[in-house]
C-alpha cells in the first residue's frame, strides 16, 4: 500500500523517530501502525545494544515535587554528548521520566525502569529514544524524598539538582529554596552528624590524628586534637551545621529556626554530573 506523508507524520509524533525511519517502518509493516511502532522500538533497542560500550558522561539532571509538595523525585539521564543533552526534546524526556516517578513513587531505580510508560515500559522508552537520538542513554540516578514539605532545585544547565524535605508543612517558599540551593552549592554529605556513617567518622579521626602527629603534637593530645578536627568536619560537611551561604553568622539550623520555630530539614538528595 502507498505510505502517505500524513502516515509518516503520525508515526513521527507517536515515536519521535526520524522521517526516513518512520517511512521505512511503515513500508515494512505494510501500513500497520502497531507493527511499525514495534519495529522502531526494536531498532532503538538494537542501536542501544550496539552502543553499549560507549561512555555516557553527559546528560541532564531534573527534580520535581508533587502537587501537595510532600514527595519529590530527582532523575539523571546520561548520554554521550552535550549536544544531545542540551536538546529541548532530551530535557523533555527527562521531565517525562520525573513525572512517571511522581505519579508512581517507585522504591528504587529498578522499579522505575519497570514502570509502564507510553504503552511499554520506562526502560523500553529510553531504549527507543536511544535509537531516535543516535546515542546511548542511561538512567543513571533516581532519588526520592518524602516529608511534610519537599522542595526541588535545579541548577542552571541541568547538571545539578537537589531535593530537601522539611518537618513542617507549608514552609515559606524562599526559605525552602535557600536550603535547597545551600545543598547544591555546599555539597553536604548528611543532614547532621548523626547521619554520618561510623566508617567516615573513624576515617576522619584517623586522618586528624595523623595530621597532628606529623605536626609534632604530643602523642597524648592526638585523640583530642582529632576530635576537634572531626567537629570542624561536621560543621563543613553536614547541612544543618554548615554556615548559611547568604549569612555566614547563621548555621542552616539557626536560619530554619529563625524562619519558623522547630523547623528543620529531615532529608535531602543531591546529584551532579561529574
Amino acid at each position: 500500500m502507498a505510505i502517505t506523508a500524513a502516515d509518516v507524520s503520525k508515526l513521527r509524533k507517536l515515536t519521535g523517530a526520524g522521517m526516513m525511519d518512520c517511512k521505512k517502518a511503515l513500508t515494512e509493516s505494510e501500513g500497520d501502525f502497531d507493527k511499525a511502532v514495534e519495529a522502531i522500538r526494536k531498532r532503538g533497542m538494537a542501536i542501544a545494544s550496539k552502543r553499549a560500550d560507549r561512555e555516557t558522561t553527559e546528560g541532564a539532571v531534573r527534580a520535581k515535587v508533587s502537587a501537595d509538595k510532600k514527595f519529590g523525585a530527582l532523575i539523571a539521564l546520561n548520554c554521550e554528548t552535550d549536544f544531545v543533552a542540551i536538546n529541548e526534546s532530551y530535557v523533555a524526556l527527562v521531565d517525562s521520566l520525573v513525572n512517571v516517578a511522581l505519579e508512581n513513587k517507585p522504591a528504587d531505580l529498578e522499579a522505575l525502569l519497570a514502570l509502564p510508560m507510553e504503552g511499554s515500559t520506562v526502560a523500553e522508552v529510553i531504549a527507543v529514544q536511544s535509537g531516535v537520538m543516535g546515542e546511548k542513554l542511561v538512567l543513571a540516578n533516581y532519588d526520592q524524598v518524602s516529608a511534610e514539605t519537599v522542595v526541588a532545585y535545579i541548577h542552571a544547565g541541568n547538571k545539578l539538582a537537589t531535593l530537601v524535605g522539611f518537618n513542617q508543612a507549608d514552609v515559606e517558599e524562599q526559605v525552602a529554596k535557600d536550603v535547597a540551593m545551600q545543598a547544591a552549592a555546599m555539597a553536604p554529605i548528611a543532614i547532621d552528624e548523626a547521619g554520618v556513617s561510623e566508617d567516615v567518622k573513624q576515617k576522619e579521626l584517623e586522618i586528624g590524628m595523623e595530621m597532628a602527629r606529623n605536626e609534632g603534637k604530643p602523642e597524648a593530645m592526638l585523640e583530642k586534637i582529632a576530635e576537634g578536627r572531626l567537629n570542624k568536619f561536621f560543621k563543613e560537611s553536614t547541612l544543618l551545621n554548615q554556615a548559611f551561604v547568604k549569612d555566614n553568622k547563621l548555621t542552616i539550623k539557626q536560619y530554619l529556626e529563625s524562619a519558623s520555630k522547630g523547623l528543620t530539614a529531615v532529608d535531602f538528595k543531591r546529584f551532579t554530573l561529574s
